[in-house]
């Protein structure tokens, strides 16, 4: 019974994969995933989890963004008592194996990881992903890859310091408040936020499971989540007629990892592969989607991980193409 239940919980087990709106906030893609549709009233923006810290999802002029980012990296200077320019790079280092030394729970360590876009002419683009998952990348036009490096630094460490703001936290203050949002955002009833078994309930749930954690760490969390609604497995885990419940349980503690990736790819494959064009597009999209986010500065692992997906797709595509020759 146990093993069938686990199989049930698998992406690619059974079912039809239909794909789905790519881009759905982390939360949104738990609580709508097979609600009934409804009439919705206007959003209003709010620290929701998923959203990008303000200054880190800045979308108007590239300067204000540099700007913000450039006075974060100097205060945090100023407070550690740094002198003169700090080395982004290093201090970005430092920061997390400070965490470390103080009982932060990092199950990979305290290594912070640097992916050059292969390149052999400006703008560089680089990619830093923290321990626990959480990535940025630079966000300005980078000459040299020094600085492509040292500008993914920059962001990366503006958000790693106000992530260690206490508003930052899951609190039960916060969740009555981002639950009240849902429901006025829905048209919903309390009646649904108090039942597990409803959208909006297994918002509340997944956000009183993680209490105490910090909006990264959240996000990091939610990234299987979105991955897995944009890929259709949650629908197709519907249909197997798992709970919400039993899908959170399963994946809340199941990491990113190769087997996951390349399970979605076949997914993806068995039900794009006899449609024209369709991974060149998904991945031009995706590409794009990337690029726009990068540039204004937000939190990237959700964009990132589905172009990596994708690009495994067409890996496993070809290969299937060249075994039928």
């Amino acid at each position: 019974m146990e093993s069938l239940r686990v199989q049930r919980l698998q992406p690619g087990v059974g079912g039809t994969l239909r794909s789905l709106r790519p881009g759905v906030t982390a939360g949104a893609s738990l609580a709508v995933a097979s609600a009934p549709r409804r009439r919705r009233r206007p959003r209003r923006r709010s620290g929701c989890p998923g959203s990008s810290p303000p200054g880190a999802a800045a979308t108007g002029p590239p300067a204000v963004l540099r700007e913000a980012v450039e006075a974060v990296v100097r205060s945090f200077a100023k407070h550690t008592q740094g002198y003169g320019r700090v080395n982004v790079v290093e201090a970005l280092q430092e920061f997390w194996q400070m965490k470390q030394s103080r009982g932060a729970d990092l199950k990979n360590g305290a290594l912070v990881v640097y992916e050059m876009v292969p390149s052999n002419s400006p703008p560089y683009v680089c990619y830093v992903t923290l321990p626990g998952g959480s990535c940025f990348g630079s966000f300005q036009f980078c000459p040299t890859k020094a600085e492509a490096r040292r500008s993914a630094a920059k962001i990366a460490l503006m958000n790693s310091v106000f992530n260690e703001h206490p508003s930052r936290r899951i609190t039960d203050e916060f969740i009555e408040k981002s639950v009240s949002e849902a429901l006025a955002s829905f048209n919903g009833n309390r009646e649904e936020a108090d039942n597990p078994s409803t959208g909006i309930g297994a918002f509340r749930f997944m956000l009183e499971s993680n209490k105490g954690k910090s909006m990264l760490e959240f996000q990091e969390l939610m990234t299987v989540f979105q991955l897995l609604h944009w890929n259709g497995s949650l629908k197709a885990m519907r249909e197997r007629q798992c709970s919400r419940q039993e899908v959170l349980a399963h994946y809340s503690h199941r990491a990113l990892d190769d087997d996951i990736r390349n399970q979605m790819a076949m997914d993806w494959v068995n039900r794009e592969q006899n449609i024209p064009g369709a991974l060149s597009r998904e991945l031009a999209s995706t590409e794009r989607e990337l690029d726009e986010a990068r540039l204004a500065g937000k939190e990237l692992r959700f964009h990132k991980e589905k172009k990596d997906i994708l690009m495994l797709a067409a890996g496993q595509l070809g290969n299937m193409h060249s075994s039928n020759c």
